[in-house]
Formats: C-alpha cells, sequence, structure tokens
C-alpha cells in the first residue's frame, strides 16, 4: 500500500488587501518614531480576506492530482504552501520528500544567473549532486529547445524561453513530488503537448504530481483524482470525470447565454430542456452510455400550423456533433414536450449546447441556444492522447487472436 507524501490539516491563508510587506531598516523605524511618536500605538485597519479556508488534503504517493477552478479561488496559494514559499495563517501541512515547483515564471531562478548556471543551482537546491546534474544536463537543455542559448543570463530570455527551461529543469531533476501551477499556457502548442508527455512520464515513474489547469481535457488526460476549490475551501474532491464535470456543470449555469432567444413571433417560445436518465438527480448532466430522452418545451399561445422543427447538438467550439428536422408539425395552444430518444449518446465528457427552433411556413417563431448547456459526466473511453481523441466516446472490447483461431 503506497504512503501519504502530502498531508495537508485544516490549512487556512489570510491576507490583508492594499498592504505590501517590506523590508524596513532601522534607521526607517527611528526616523518614524521620531516624525510620530504614537504611530507604534496605533493600530492599522486594513480590510482582510481568506484565500483560503479550512483546507485538508491527502495525496498518495505515486498519484497526480489535478486542481481546479475559478481564478482567485486558492489554487496557487495552496501549491505556495506546500511549496513552503508563504506560511499559512492557521493549520499545517506535511510533505514527505523532495519538491520540484513551477508555480509561476520567474520562481526559482536568478536573473543574472546564465540558464547553465541556473540549472545547476536548482539542482543543488533540490539536494542533488554535480554529478547527477550533469548526467541529466544535456537532456535538460535539449528538451527545452536552448542550446543556443543555454550560456545566457536568463534575464534576456523571453517568457516562453524561461518556462521551457523552468519546466525542463522541474522534470529532469527527477523531484519525489512535482507541483506544476498553470504557467504552460505560455508555450507554444507543441511545448504545451511535450509537457503533458513528460508530466505523462514522471506519473509513470511513480512519483507525486499536483497539477492546476484550467485546460480540463489536460486534467482529465493526467489525473486519477481531482480537487475542486471554489472560494478558498474544497468544493468536491473525487474522480476525475465525477469532478471535472460537475465544474463544467456549474460554470455552465453561472454563465448568462448572450443569444438565448430570437424571433418576433408571439405565437409561441421554447421555456426550458431536460434529460431523461435513469438514476440521475440532475436533468442537464448526461450520465449514461445507455438510453436517454431529451426533451424540449415549447409553449404557444396560439395554433400553430405546418411548422418546422429543427435541432442541433453543439460541441463547446461550436462544432455540429448532430441535428435534423421534423416537418409539418401541429401544435394546439398549451405546453408541449418535443422529445427525442437516443439509444446511446456516446459523447466525449465535456460541454455542449443544443441549439432548437421553431417555424411556420418561413417565418421564425423561436430559436433558441438551450441553456444551461448539456455537461457530458460519463466515464472517458478515448485514446489518452488529445490530437487522438474524437467526438465520441464508444466502449470497446478488445482481443487478441492468432491465425491458428486461438483467442486470448
Amino acid at each position: 500500500m503506497t504512503m501519504t507524501v502530502i498531508h495537508a490539516e485544516k490549512l487556512s491563508k489570510r491576507y490583508r488587501i492594499g498592504e505590501h510587506e517590506r523590508y524596513h531598516a532601522l534607521r526607517d523605524v527611528v526616523a518614524r518614531a521620531f516624525r510620530s511618536p504614537l504611530s507604534f500605538l496605533r493600530r492599522s485597519h486594513h480590510e482582510t480576506f481568506w484565500a483560503l479556508e479550512e483546507v485538508s488534503l491527502d495525496v498518495r504517493e505515486g498519484e497526480v492530482l489535478g486542481l481546479i477552478g475559478r481564478n482567485g479561488a486558492g489554487k496557487t496559494t495552496l501549491l505556495k504552501i506546500l511549496s513552503r514559499i508563504t506560511r499559512p495563517t492557521r493549520g499545517w501541512a506535511e510533505v514527505r520528500g523532495r519538491v520540484g515547483s513551477l508555480l509561476e515564471v520567474g520562481t526559482g531562478f536568478h536573473p543574472e544567473l546564465t540558464g547553465r548556471e541556473n540549472t545547476f543551482l536548482s539542482g543543488a537546491i533540490l539536494g542533488m549532486s554535480k554529478r547527477e546534474i550533469t548526467r541529466k544536463f544535456d537532456e535538460i537543455v535539449a528538451f527545452a529547445e536552448l542550446e543556443k542559448f543555454i550560456d545566457t543570463p536568463v534575464k534576456h530570455y523571453s517568457s516562453g524561453m524561461y518556462v521551457r527551461l523552468a519546466f525542463a529543469v522541474a522534470a529532469h531533476l527527477e523531484p519525489e513530488i512535482l507541483l506544476v501551477d498553470e504557467v504552460l499556457a505560455v508555450g507554444d502548442i507543441n511545448f504545451q503537448k511535450k509537457c503533458l508527455g513528460k508530466m505523462g512520464d514522471v506519473a509513470r515513474a511513480g512519483r507525486t504530481v499536483v497539477l492546476v489547469s484550467h485546460q480540463l481535457n489536460q486534467i482529465r488526460r493526467l489525473c486519477q483524482r481531482v480537487l475542486w476549490i471554489d472560494c478558498g475551501a474544497v468544493r468536491q474532491n473525487g474522480p476525475t470525470h465525477e469532478v471535472t464535470s460537475a465544474y463544467e456543470s456549474a460554470m455552465a449555469r453561472r454563465e448568462p447565454n448572450p443569444r438565448q432567444h430570437h424571433g418576433p413571433s408571439s405565437k409561441g417560445r421554447f421555456l426550458k430542456w431536460e434529460l431523461d436518465q435513469p438514476g440521475a438527480d440532475d436533468p442537464h448532466t448526461l450520465r449514461t452510455l445507455g438510453p436517454v430522452t431529451i426533451r424540449f418545451y415549447f409553449q404557444a399561445s396560439e395554433p400553430i400550423r405546418r411548422s418546422i422543427h429543427h435541432v442541433g447538438l453543439y460541441t463547446s467550439d461550436r462544432s455540429l456533433v448532430w441535428g435534423t428536422a421534423i416537418y409539418n408539425l401541429e401544435l394546439s395552444p398549451g405546453t408541449h414536450a418535443l422529445a427525442y430518444s437516443f439509444a446511446s449518446l456516446p459523447l466525449r465528457p465535456g460541454p455542449y449546447s443544443w441549439l432548437v427552433s421553431l417555424f411556420e411556413d418561413t417565418d421564425e417563431l423561436d430559436g433558441w441556444n438551450a441553456t444551461p448547456e448539456m455537461v457530458v459526466a460519463t466515464e472517458n473511453h478515448q485514446h489518452p492522447c488529445d490530437e487522438w481523441a474524437g467526438v465520441l466516446n464508444v466502449p470497446a472490447s478488445f482481443s487478441v487472436s492468432s491465425e491458428n483461431g486461438h483467442h486470448r
């Protein structure tokens, strides 16, 4: 049984708004005392906020944990506490093992030193010998693609060059625990893919990774478990597909649709939509690969004749997945459920949107970008590499048979 390498109990961190921690020389303190003798008796009043509140977690050896949440939720603060960059206001954390951190551009490197010197310095900080660093050095430089600039001071690097070297050092110097914040967005798409592949190698080697990312496809690909942090507290902790789907569903409900209804007619409008699936409590989250029915509710204020009903299902980048049309539809005044039954909707996990419309002859009565979005929260049966993962999420069985007919 693997041991726990990160254990945190009720971590809380409070900041004062508008106050900066500064170093004051003795002469500054004395001068201030002469100018205002009573200043030391007055208490400054600053508004405070809690970046983290009562966060507890355990991470086991070899586990890849994802941290998700909106900007300002407290994810980076948590990593800074685990990295010993900042101290918690309350609570405590125990980290067992050599930690490599990649939290933000600029962390850990001295700007006046060259890329070569910073590589050896980072390795020494991690507790590695010069021989160990030398053995990995060529591999680090090749990964970062900085052969021509490795002896240039890093203050002259672009942000992309800086991140490439920082990630290469953090991943190749074999820390037992790797803490990575949302810094890969600085690199180009090819380097991001290379970094994801390297983190996968790190995880398969049995080392522990804690990853912060807003790219949920990265989280789904790399992480076995996800911690969702909201307003400084843990909102959900569990298997990756469950937590990421719940997060996507919550974000879809929070964001207003800029174009919900259009169409000048007063004859009717769409009211709502829902999923009908066995054992599900959320009518807008798909949790099954089995039979499911989608219902769109339309309210007609007067009889509608010879109408055409269109429906389309779109991915988050507005690529059409499926669409159809029903012709010669007649509706009496009242509310009607327009239902579509599917034997299965084997879609890749993530957010999707429905676009429905109703025409009478050539007049559009209503067109609706159905809200909230539909979130697919089924188990992912996709290829682990994003470039090979398609829209469909179809489970399949695999077997090998030899030419003589034997199966295994």
